[in-house]
């Protein structure tokens, strides 16, 4: 009598794609912190390009000696500002304020010798620097420097410029660090946003109030006007 074959037991396994594989769930919070490091990078971004904006409205002598002296002055001695540093770095801007106003009544003429004449608009009249000789001086008649003299306009482009400076200065971090090291909410706010804001206000007045002056540190190319 034949014996039966033993039953063979088959165990099917069954394979998984890769398209089946559920994928791993995201920790709580990673999301919302590469938000966040996004937002901040696109208001840092933000911040620069609009003080950079700003500059180009200003002397290039102020904004050159600021961005020369400001990272020494605000270096913080281990996290700390020390009163030192908040003095160097008023005077600094209080002295670049200031001069950010005085050379927005500079001007720049080219005379009859085709030569670039420099001087400050005055309300008298237009006080030149760079004249070599009496020669030089006898050649312009009184009433081509009376026209020189400021204009109402040139206070206005004055005060702007001075304000432009205080704002690119004000959105240094290294001051901010230094003079406003537990800013609220608020604050940290306000100065983040002020730069823009500055940015479009000098915009607009410099666009519907031009003023044809050439004075020193501008990098304008453009010739200046002939006596």
């Amino acid at each position: 009598m034949a014996s039966l074959p033993p039953s063979v037991t088959v165990i099917q396994m069954t394979s998984q794609t890769n398209d089946d594989r559920v994928p791993p769930a995201m920790p709580k919070g990673a999301d919302d912190g590469s938000t966040t490091m996004a937002a901040n990078r696109t208001a840092a971004d933000k911040v620069m390009s609009s003080a950079a904006n700003l500059a180009q409205l200003l002397p290039t002598g102020t904004v050159l000696a600021y961005q020369a002296l400001s990272p020494s002055f605000t270096n913080t001695n281990h996290g700390t500002c020390l009163p030192a540093n908040k003095w160097l770095t008023a005077t600094l801007v209080a002295v670049l304020a200031a001069f950010s106003l005085l050379f927005s009544f500079t001007d720049s003429v080219v005379g009859r010798d085709s030569k670039l004449y420099y001087g400050v608009a005055t309300p008298h009249g237009f006080n030149v620097f760079n004249f070599s000789g009496e020669e030089e001086e006898r050649e312009w008649a009184l009433g081509e420097l009376q026209k020189l003299r400021l204009q109402p306009l040139d206070y206005v482009h004055a005060v702007v410029a001075a304000v432009v400076f205080l704002t690119v200065a004000f959105s240094d971090a290294g001051l901010q660090r230094c003079f406003f090291p537990n800013a609220s909410n608020n604050t940290s706010e306000l100065l983040k946003n002020l730069p823009l804001g500055m940015a479009f206000l000098s915009s607009f007045v410099y666009m519907i109030f031009p003023t044809k002056r050439k004075g020193i540190g501008y990098n304008d190319t453009t010739p200046g006007k002939k006596a």
